[in-house]
Parts: C-alpha cells; sequence; structure tokens
C-alpha cells in the first residue's frame, strides 16, 4: 500500500517544506499526499507532485487532515510548525496533533524529526 501522508506547513516554514520535499521529491511521488492549500499548492507548482488540497489551515484545512486521519486515511502528518508565531487557528492544531497522538500516527513537527519519519518509510517502500 502506498504511505498516504499529510503536509502541512505555516507561513514561515513553508519553503522548508519545499526543501524538504525536493529532497524526498522521488519517493512523494509514490505516494498518496494530502496537504493545506497553499502549502499543496506550492507542493503541486514548484516539485509537479500530485496533492489533494484541503483549505487553507486558518480556515479549516487542518480539521479536513484530521478527520482523514480519524477516517484511517492517513499514515503520518509532516506539520512544519513556526513555534515563534502565534497562530490564529491554534485550537485546530492542537486538535489535530492531539488527533495523531490519540490514533497513534506518527506526527514530525520540524525538518529534523520529518527526516526520521520520511526516511524510515522510504526504506520499508525500497
Amino acid at each position: 500500500m502506498k504511505p498516504r501522508i499529510a503536509l502541512i506547513a505555516h507561513d514561515k516554514k513553508k519553503d522548508d517544506m519545499i526543501a524538504l520535499a525536493a529532497e524526498y521529491v522521488d519517493f512523494l511521488r509514490g505516494c498518496t499526499l494530502s496537504a493545506t492549500g497553499t502549502t499543496g499548492g506550492r507542493l503541486i507548482n514548484e516539485l509537479g507532485l500530485t496533492v489533494t488540497r484541503m483549505h487553507s489551515g486558518p480556515v479549516g484545512g487542518d480539521l479536513q487532515i484530521g478527520a482523514q486521519l480519524v477516517n484511517g486515511e492517513v499514515d503520518c502528518v509532516i506539520f512544519l510548525r513556526d513555534p515563534m508565531t502565534p497562530q490564529p487557528h491554534e485550537p485546530d492544531i492542537n486538535a489535530l496533533v492531539r488527533a495523531c497522538d490519540v490514533h497513534n500516527i506518527p506526527c514530525a513537527t520540524n525538518v529534523a524529526s520529518a527526516h526520521l519519519v520520511l526516511s524510515q518509510l522510504q526504506s520499508k517502500a525500497d
């Protein structure tokens, strides 16, 4: 089964997400990807990935990904968070991270942990 990965990045982390995805682009092409609005758009436009785009995080995209997760449609979440900037949708962010914990879904919240998760998934796929 193809890994099902959700990709989310706060505004100040979107460039990091593109750089991270570029490193794993060949692997990610073989995955089922979902992402919040702007992040998904950039992954499509800049890397040519096939991504199911949800709404932007502040208008419900985090919750949409959380619903996918609860329905068993997500195997891991890469959520590059900006811990230094207050987010107006912080309750949605916390709900998504909590859903990962409740459903035992890996959730990488920074580039270092994202590398670990993606490297492990990639090695299992090889």
